[in-house]
This record gives C-alpha cells, sequence and structure tokens, in this order.
C-alpha cells in the first residue's frame, strides 16, 4: 500500500483500512450435538421420552415470547416478502430511531427458510431402554426472526435466531458503523455515506476507531443481544448445562479505502487497473498475491472478471477459492480494494471469533500485494488521451464544438496571449485580445480577423479552457485552461523544438555543451529517444 499510495499521493485525501461486512455464526454450545438434547430433556428436566412434540414445545413458547415482546415494546414485525430487499424496507424504521437518538430492536422480520434441526426417529430393532430415540442432524424449513437493531456500540446490526432447535444464530454487522459509534463518542467531525467516509477531522483517529473492533467488544454486544432476543432458559437448566454461545465467523470483509480528492484520477486508475489485472493478473500471479503456491491440487475458482453492479458501477473481481479480490470505486472519489472471504480455512485460519486479529494481518498483507501490484502496474508511460479527446469535437445540448488541435497556430498565438493577460482582474475582451495577437506576433488585420478570434474563443469556451467575467463579454482562463495553454507551449516552445532540431538539424556536440542543467537535460532526453527507437526497431 506504500508504494500505491506514494505514486498517487499528490491525488488522495486520505487512506484507512477496516472491517467492512462481518457474518458470524452463534451456535448454542450446550445443545448443539444429539447426545446433549438428549441429556438436557431426560436428566434436566426428566422427560421420558424425546419426541417432536417436546421439541415443537419449546418452540411455541419462544415463538409466544416474540409475540409478547412485539406488542409489549409496540415493534412492527412482518413476513419478508419475496423479492423484497430487507435493509431497505427497515431503513424508514432505523431512521426515525436515529432522530430521537435511541438504541434497541426497530423491526423484526419472519421469514420461512432452511435451518439447522433435529430429525427424531425410533430404533428399528428394539432396545433396553423403551424410551430410547435416534436423535440425527437435518436441515428443514421453518421460522426465523429478524431481529433489526441500533447498537449504542456497534451501531445498526441484524441477529437472526432460528424458532427451533438447536436455536442457531446468525449475526450481521459493519465496522463502518461501529467506527462512526466511536467518532461520535469522541465528537470528531466526518462524513459518512452508506458505509463510506467521505471526510474526517481528524484521519489518525478514524483508523484508530477501525483498530478498535476486537473479538472483546464484539462477544460482549452479541452476549447482551443473544440473552435478550434468544430462546429462554430457566437458571436451574443454565446450571446444569454449560449453555453458552460459541461465534464463528462465517463471512468476512477486509477493505483499503483510499479517498480522492477528485473524480478524475480515481476514473481513470480503476480503468487502466481493469485493463492491467484483465490482462496481467493470471491464476499464477493471484496466487501469489494471496500467499499460495499454485498447483493440480488446488481447488476452486481462479479467474479476474469485471462485474457491473445494480447502481451502473462496475467492479473488478479476482476469484481465489472461496475468496474473492473487489476493487470498483464509489461516489466520484472513492476507490476500495476488498478482501471478502467465505471460508477461513482457505487462509490456514481458524473461524472463531478470537482469532480476528490474525484474519485481520493476514488480510492486510493480502491487499498490501494487491496495492503493490497495481502501483509497479501503474507505475508506466502510458498514453493519456487529453490531445485526443480535446481533437475531437464535443456536443453540448444542441450545439457543437470543433476541436482544439496541438498543432494549429492560431490556437498556439492565442493561448499565449491569453496566458499572458491571464493576470487582468476582470478578464480581457474580445478586441484587446485581437489587438494583442496582431500586436504581439507582427500579423496584418486581415491575415487574423476579429471574427476568426470570436470563432477560437468560442472553441476554447464550449471545451471548458475559457470563461466569462459574470455577463460581461470579458474572457479569462479557467483553471484547466491554463494547465492546457502551458502545456501546448511548453510541448511547442521548450521541448518540442529542441528536440526536433537535434534530430532534424544538428546534434549538439556533448563535448561542447555549455554548462547547463537544461541543456544536461535535453542530451539525456536524446540519448533516451535514440534508445526507444532502437527498442522499437528489435521489436
Amino acid at each position: 500500500m506504500e508504494r500505491f499510495t506514494q505514486l498517487f499521493g499528490s491525488f488522495l485525501a486520505f487512506v484507512y483500512d477496516c472491517f467492512d461486512r462481518i457474518v458470524i455464526h452463534g451456535y448454542l454450545s450446550g445443545l448443539s450435538r444429539p447426545e446433549q438434547v438428549v441429556y438436557f430433556f431426560r436428566q434436566v428436566l426428566g422427560v421420558a421420552v424425546v419426541n417432536k412434540e417436546i421439541l415443537s414445545q419449546r418452540t411455541d413458547d419462544y415463538r409466544g415470547w416474540v409475540e409478547a415482546y412485539t406488542d409489549n415494546h409496540r415493534i412492527p414485525m412482518e413476513w419478508a416478502e419475496k423479492g423484497t430487499r430487507k435493509e431497505d424496507y427497515v431503513l424508514p424504521a432505523l431512521r426515525r430511531m436515529e432522530k430521537r437518538s435511541g438504541y434497541g430492536v426497530y423491526f423484526i422480520f419472519k421469514s420461512m427458510e432452511q435451518g439447522r434441526t433435529f430429525r427424531i426417529s425410533v430404533p428399528k430393532f428394539p432396545t433396553e431402554d423403551p424410551n430410547y430415540r435416534i436423535l440425527a442432524h437435518q436441515r428443514s424449513r421453518f421460522t426465523h426472526y429478524y431481529f433489526y437493531i441500533r447498537d449504542e456500540v456497534l451501531g445498526p446490526i441484524i441477529v437472526r435466531v432460528a424458532s427451533f432447535f438447536p436455536f442457531h444464530a446468525t449475526y450481521w454487522l459493519n465496522g463502518h458503523s461501529f467506527m462512526e459509534q466511536e467518532l461520535k463518542r469522541k465528537q470528531i467531525g466526518f462524513q459518512k455515506s452508506d458505509n463510506a467516509f467521505l471526510a474526517v477531522d481528524d484521519v489518525t483517529q478514524l483508523q484508530a476507531a477501525a483498530d478498535r473492533l476486537s473479538p472483546a467488544i464484539i462477544r460482549k454486544q452479541l452476549d447482551y443481544w443473544t440473552f435478550l432476543l434468544g430462546p429462554k432458559f430457566s437458571k436451574k437448566e443454565r446450571a446444569q448445562v454449560n449453555l453458552s454461545r460459541f461465534y464463528a465467523i462465517g463471512q468476512i470483509e477486509y477493505c483499503r479505502n483510499f479517498i480522492f480528492k477528485r473524480q478524475f484520477p480515481i476514473h481513470k486508475i480503476f480503468e487502466r487497473s481493469c485493463e492491467i489485472g484483465l490482462w496481467r493478473l493470471t491464476a499464477n500471479r493471484i496466487s501469489e498475491i494471496f500467499g499460495v503456491r499454485l498447483n493440480k491440487r488446488l481447488r476452486g475458482k481462479l479467474a479476474t472478471v469485471i462485474d457491473q453492479i445494480e447502481h451502473g458501477h462496475h467492479v473488478f473481481r479476482a476469484y481465489w477459492k472461496a475468496a474473492i479480490l473487489r476493487q470498483y470505486e464509489k461516489y466520484s472519489r472513492y476507490l476500495r480494494n476488498e478482501l471478502c472471504s467465505n471460508n477461513l480455512f482457505d487462509f490456514g485460519l481458524k473461524k472463531g471469533l478470537d482469532h480476528l486479529d490474525a484474519v485481520r494481518k493476514r488480510f492486510q498483507i493480502i491487499t498490501d500485494r494487491f496495492a503493490a501490484f497495481q502501483a509497479q502496474s501503474l507505475n508506466v508511460h502510458v498514453d493519456f488521451p487529453l490531445l485526443q479527446r480535446l481533437a475531437l469535437p464535443l456536443t453540448l445540448g444542441s450545439v457543437r464544438y470543433p476541436g482544439i488541435k496541438i498543432h494549429d497556430t492560431r490556437i498556439i498565438r492565442l493561448m499565449e496571449v491569453l496566458l499572458h493577460g491571464s493576470n487582468t482582474v476582470g478578464g480581457c475582451t474580445a478586441s484587446q485580445i485581437h489587438e494583442a495577437v496582431i500586436t504581439n506576433f507582427q500579423l496584418a488585420p486581415r491575415t487574423y480577423q476579429l471574427n476568426q478570434l470570436r470563432y477560437d474563443l468560442r472553441k476554447l469556451k464550449g471545451h471548458g479552457l475559457l470563461e466569462r467575467d459574470g455577463h460581461r463579454y470579458a474572457y479569462r482562463l479557467t483553471a484547466k485552461g491554463v494547465d492546457v495553454a502551458l502545456l501546448f507551449l511548453f510541448f511547442h516552445k521548450r521541448l518540442c523544438g529542441p528536440l526536433a532540431n537535434s534530430r532534424f538539424h544538428h546534434k549538439p556536440l556533448p563535448e561542447s555543451k555549455p554548462n547547463s542543467k537544461l541543456e544536461a537535460a535535453y542530451h539525456k532526453a536524446d540519448k533516451a529517444i535514440e534508445n526507444i527507437i532502437d527498442l522499437l526497431k528489435a521489436a
């Protein structure tokens, strides 16, 4: 990442890295295996026969509690309709809670989904215990509850609880929401849109907030909401069975965020990165970035593609096994490198929540390699189509403006006059500019008439290089116009002219060159041009 920031440091406003989306599975450790369920019901509760009705009774009790909870707290609860994006549907409720600075559950969705349950069957052959039943894991379709919560520490989170044994729970949280809460607590100003920080008063505090997200903080909040919203167990049941939640990371996204000062460089960098990635990010290079040697035993997907997401932006994706390395631009000033993993075992990492710091370190190394690869690929001389864009005609509405060509003598003269007169307060009128061009270049009035000047001014104004002073017919160069004028003049007078003289007229002798840094630079450029010509001939 250091090479990337060094290469584009003048365009970058700030850079930070953090966890983005984290999906955590919560397993009820005391009742996750069939033999534990049998022990719980027969030894703790004194139930003789563990059958489907016994398990269904616990489900009915939990469903009744959820219904009572929603009524007591006046929380809306609805069935999730097919095709409905849940996050967008509950957003108004979240905004209302934020407006009144409240925390807690603000919406509940019910959904029929596949989940982990137990299958109970009678033994095929008689056993010594007539009440013995066979319990085995299976997946079936039943009700799941989605609790949408605004947490004081983690921000907006989602808790999904299965209504059937073993009451599997899933949690969705976002690192950007945690960082937002941390910055508010420290009273640090920032600008945030969705899951992206666009501005912040103190960048070091932003990165420090991202680094403070730890397993202890996550576990504390998840334990609280699981105890409050999960299935209920008595003190006797908790005392005799170790009913605790084991948290495992199911899916995790880690991102490097590059915030640029303006849109133009980020779009060009991303466009060029996609081209380079499709051609040069081969299977071997992808494996090197992920830190694994490519061999025939490697299972999974190795590919690079460019996808178009819903809001029209393109995403560059590099697939490796069950992981995806993504890059995309967002909000016209935001470039994000994002690593998503659906199976941490692919990286040799453990899924337990306690290993979150190890995941952060490993993902930092991988995103660093990806940024270094892009910096190395982008740190070359590539075609910059500024002159090509200026040379093409431009249509704005129903008005068509001709192109501006770098070899147009009239444009070169006009730019030189405008550049020298750019410090004039209020700009210069067309007649003043015409008189300056005629005088400075000793032209006859009939060779360059006032109507020709107005035509050239119209072209410059159409391409955004010239602007009027309010409602007056006085003109001055824009900031872009000053840069383009300098480029055109330096190309003709400072670069193209001396180099063309050395190539076609005579090459100055290096033995008798004057003691001038500029002359030494021209000799060096002459030598470099000769080397480029030799390489092109050899190719």
